[in-house]
C-alpha cells in the first residue's frame, strides 16, 4: 500500500475542506405517527472530513442525484464548500447482465449531473479505483459506527422522517466527540482533542461555563 494522500495528513484551512462521502442504508422511515401509515426507504448520506475526521450526517429520501445534490447543498450551507469530494463509483452497478448495464448507464448519467453542479462551485470530485475499499477507510468507518448506533438505539423500530433526522444529529454529535489525541503531555490532563474542536472550538457536548468577566473576585 502506498503512502497516505496529502489531504489526510496536511492540516487544511478548516474542517471539511477535503471530504469523503458515502451512503449508508437503506433505513425504513414513516411519513407520520399512528397506525395505517406505510414506511418507505431512505438513505443516510455521510460526509467525513479527511483531515479532522469530523462527521456530518444527512437523511435523504431516495438514491437519486437530485436527492444527493439537495443533501450536499444542506451540508455546504452549514459547513462550507469543499475543495475535493471523494467517493466510490458504485461498482455494484457494473456487470454483464442487461439490467445492471441499464442501472450503470443511469448512474453514470446522474454522476455527470452531480459532477456538473460540483464543478460550478469549484469542487473537484475524485473517484477511488474499483475494488479498493481501503481508499475510503475514513468514511467506511463512519458508516459502520452509524449503523451500530442506529441498531443499538432503535433496533427494529420505524421512526418518522423527523425523528430519524433528529436521531442522526445526535449520532453526529457523538461521532464528533471521539477523542483523537491528548491536548497536552501532562499525565493529569484528561482533556482530548476531538473533531468538535475543529467545528466550534471545543467539544460539542460541553456545558458552557459562566463568564468571569463581570464577576467580582474575592480576596
Amino acid at each position: 500500500m502506498s503512502d497516505l494522500s496529502s489531504i489526510h495528513i496536511i492540516p487544511p484551512e478548516r474542517a471539511f475542506m477535503n471530504t469523503g462521502v458515502d451512503y449508508a442504508g437503506p433505513v425504513n422511515v414513516r411519513t407520520s405517527k399512528g397506525r395505517g401509515h406505510h414506511s418507505h426507504k431512505a438513505w443516510i448520506c455521510i460526509f467525513a472530513c479527511c483531515a479532522s475526521r469530523s462527521v456530518h450526517l444527512e437523511l435523504v429520501s431516495d438514491y437519486t442525484a437530485e436527492a444527493f445534490i439537495a443533501a450536499y447543498i444542506r451540508f455546504t450551507s452549514r459547513r462550507g464548500l469543499c475543495r475535493t469530494l471523494s467517493s466510490d463509483e458504485g461498482t455494484n452497478f457494473v456487470g454483464a447482465d442487461r439490467q445492471l448495464k441499464e442501472m450503470f448507464s443511469e448512474a453514470s448519467a446522474e454522476f455527470v449531473l452531480v459532477a456538473t453542479y460540483l464543478a460550478s462551485h469549484g469542487t473537484q470530485w475524485k473517484f477511488k479505483p474499483p475494488a479498493t475499499p481501503h481508499f475510503g477507510g475514513i468514511w467506511e468507518a463512519v458508516v459502520r459506527s452509524t449503523k451500530f448506533d442506529l441498531r443499538r438505539v432503535i433496533g427494529d423500530s420505524t421512526l418518522t422522517f423527523k425523528e430519524m433526522t433528529t436521531l442522526l444529529t445526535q449520532i453526529e454529535t457523538f461521532l464528533n466527540f471521539w477523542p483523537r489525541r491528548a491536548q497536552s503531555d501532562d499525565a493529569t490532563d484528561i482533556s482530548a482533542l476531538t473533531p468538535g474542536h475543529f467545528l466550534i472550538g471545543g467539544p460539542l457536548n460541553t456545558v458552557p461555563e459562566p463568564s468571569l468577566a463581570d464577576g467580582q473576585l474575592s480576596i
